[in-house]
């Protein structure tokens, strides 16, 4: 069960679903129409089972509660993985430990609020841990937190991983070709869902302070989201709009990751970003946020010059200017981003290393015969 169904969180689910089809398992996937995660989870195998949900919780929590518990009554799963805040709320409230439960967060509900819902966030997954065989975490530090947090669980850590058959090392100049963009001009580019988790704001407070040390540089945001406009309005305020391009949503995001020199995701918080990931595969080097996940998924070497400080604009227009006028530099760190990310974060590692927890799960970790999953 997965709400929301785009993003980072949507290709994850699909990954595990086709890892699991692959494996000879029956997968039913219950989540909202629209988006990209129905159609591309069904392309990928997994029988779609439809649940309206919203993505924030509220008054509707009660009748998606009762949806979700129909349709687990009907499918009769082995077991169910509930996938980020909104799906763990309404399906642990459905299930109450009835069945083999796998909850993962993506990035903590309490992480993205402040004062008394940030509260009531935390007493709610410190009770509704009980519900749960596994809470799966997919950074150390995720869990860390978790833990800070008052939350005790049967924690399992499985950092993400991305599709190095798909994710490849691509020639920059056909990229930018293809894109109709310079040749020459140092580029930044944010791929992520435009909405105030993923900092596109800080991104373009800080890029006239860029210009000012790199003129010739430029910027893509790549996505859409509910702070599209706000953005696009931000973008035209800048003294050179021109040097900003809103991309929009694209449903192929590999030809501007080609075409970067450098990817950028100054995130306000995060479970562990998928763009950084891809990003790396494709052997560009990344500038993120030190929020959970971030310092975990890059290689140590370059964990000094490709983490800031969250919202933190002094940092991050150092650290774009700086490396944005060094494209050998950001060459030379991205073949070895590559390798890294080809040793650690295959996707087929992180798709055995759920099956394994699905089956601790369903066995009470005990080891049995594989039985079909469903998600």
């Amino acid at each position: 069960m997965s709400q929301p169904v785009d993003g980072g969180v949507a290709q994850v689910v699909t990954d595990l679903v086709r890892g699991q089809r692959a494996a000879g398992h029956r997968v039913l996937l219950a989540c909202p129409p629209g988006g990209r995660l129905a159609a591309g989870a069904t392309a990928a195998g997994a029988e779609p089972l439809e649940w309206p949900a919203r993505r924030s919780p509220g008054a509707s929590v009660p009748a998606e509660t009762a949806r979700l518990r129909r349709l687990v009554r009907t499918a009769a799963p082995d077991l169910v993985h509930l996938h980020s805040a909104k799906a763990g709320l309404a399906g642990r409230l459905a299930l109450r430990g009835r069945l083999p439960t796998v909850f993962q967060p993506h990035a903590w509900s309490f992480a993205a609020a402040t004062g008394a819902l940030a509260t009531a966030s935390t007493r709610w997954e410190r009770y509704a841990t009980r519900w749960a065989t596994s809470v799966l975490c997919v950074s150390e530090q995720e869990r860390l937190d978790g833990e800070a947090a008052g939350i005790s669980a049967p924690f399992a850590v499985v950092p993400n991983g991305v599709d190095l058959g798909h994710h490849t090392p691509a020639e920059r100049r056909a990229a930018r070709l293809s894109l109709g963009l310079d040749l020459s001009d140092p580029l930044a580019v944010c791929v992520g869902r435009l909405c105030r988790q993923k900092g596109q704001d800080l991104l373009l407070a800080c890029w006239p302070a860029v210009l000012r040390r790199v003129p010739n540089a430029r910027l893509a945001l790549v996505g859409g989201g509910p702070d599209a406009q706000a953005l696009a309005a931000q973008a035209r305020a800048l003294p050179e709009p021109y040097r900003v391009q809103l991309a929009g949503e694209v449903l192929d995001p590999r030809p501007w990751l080609a075409a970067a020199d450098l990817v950028v995701l100054p995130s306000r918080w995060e479970g562990m970003a998928l763009a950084p990931l891809e990003a790396m595969a494709m052997a560009r080097p990344v500038l993120v946020a030190e929020v959970p996940g971030a310092r975990e998924q890059l290689p140590p070497e370059q964990r000094e010059t490709g983490l800031i400080p969250v919202q933190d604009p002094a940092a991050l227009t150092n650290a774009l200017a700086e490396a944005l006028s060094d494209p050998l530099e950001c060459a030379r760190r991205g073949a070895a981003a590559r390798e890294w990310v080809a040793a650690r974060h295959d996707v087929r590692t992180m798709v055995a290393r759920v099956s394994d927890l699905y089956q601790k799960s369903i066995s009470g970790g005990q080891s049995t015969p594989r039985v079909p999953a469903r998600i």
